[in-house]
């Protein structure tokens, strides 16, 4: 390559002297390394093909990836099986809903009519489900403990088919089970009435029917105890106890540093441990439920009750 000279002081301009060595050096350099690059991507491109021809011939050999290399995609069941359970949810979420499009027979279900037949009533005096039996309750409810209770029928019930036989007369006891075990955030008590107790003393067995509000919903909902006194309380404790065990010791740079120090830091220890069980132990305590005597609700008949006149109007 040439090379400039400077001009003089004059302002005249520089001057440009062609040197052939420089040049020759150049374009040989240039030309080495045009050709080390040239080399290196013809060895890049030899390791791909080699790649993909051996996994071509994997592909071969298996007949489950020859198979679904054809495959459509999404048609995995079809070919080679579905993937595993384990692969993203695949068995809680795609399986579920084939399941449940399939039916619990497997397939599609070619019967077009329903399995029951039409059924006759047993008797003139049958109270068929889907009535209401109102009634209201006598005794209360606290969800604490299990218990029973007792509800009394507020309006006189008749049969289902006339409506002029009665059936279930004012005044008639239920006798029921409400369930103690609440979950935390739940506000309504369920309900199940085991027996019909008449007021000529005849009496029947009910199949635990379930209780619900004057709306129909499931349950009642009155009071709520969520306990958060014992709970803000608990927490307090917890907090005087990490405090307390701060001020038990000020003295730190005594004669007894160490001593009093390992002892400061076991009491904090300990102290902590009981704050935290008080407040996990009132963070167990379930809500309490109570339903006030008198409470309206509805008794929903599930199943036909066939039960004797007690009364023609």
């Amino acid at each position: 390559m040439g090379c400039f000279r400077r001009g003089d002081a004059s302002g005249q301009r520089p001057t440009f002297t062609p040197n052939p060595e420089e040049d020759a050096a150049r374009t040989r350099r240039l030309k080495e390394e045009q050709e080390a690059d040239a080399a290196a991507r013809a060895q890049v491109f030899a390791q791909l093909k080699q790649r993909s021809a051996s996994d071509s011939s994997k592909g071969l050999s298996d007949p489950n990836t020859q198979s679904n290399a054809h495959a459509p995609p999404g048609n995995e069941q079809l070919t080679g099986g579905p993937p595993p359970a384990s692969d993203k949810g695949y068995g809680s979420s795609q399986e579920h809903k084939e399941h449940f499009l399939a039916g619990s027979a497997g397939g599609t279900d070619t019967r077009i009519y329903a399995s029951g037949t039409v059924q006759t009533p047993r008797s003139t005096a049958q109270l068929m489900a889907g009535s209401v039996i109102p009634a209201a309750l006598l005794t209360s409810i606290n969800s604490d403990l299990p218990g029973e209770i007792i509800a009394t029928v507020t309006q006189p019930v008749y049969d289902t088919v006339t409506g002029h036989t009665l059936l279930i007369p004012q005044g008639a006891r239920l006798i029921g089970q409400y369930d103690s075990q609440i979950s935390y955030g739940q506000s309504r008590v369920l309900l199940a009435w085991t027996r019909l107790v008449m007021p000529n003393g005849h009496s029947i067995v009910l199949d635990r029917l379930p209780g619900a509000d004057a709306s129909g919903q499931a349950g009642l909902e009155d009071q709520v105890d969520w306990h958060v006194k014992r709970l803000a309380s608990g927490a307090l404790v917890s907090t005087l106890l990490s405090i307390g065990s701060e001020l038990a010791i000020p003295d730190r740079n005594g004669s007894n540093g160490v001593l009093i120090l390992a002892t400061k830091q076991g009491l904090e220890d300990s102290l902590n441990q009981v704050g935290q069980e008080i407040t996990r132990r009132n963070l167990d305590v379930q809500p309490t439920l109570r339903i006030r005597p008198g409470f309206v609700l509805n008794v929903m008949v599930a199943k036909d009750l066939v039960l004797e006149p007690y009364g023609v109007i």
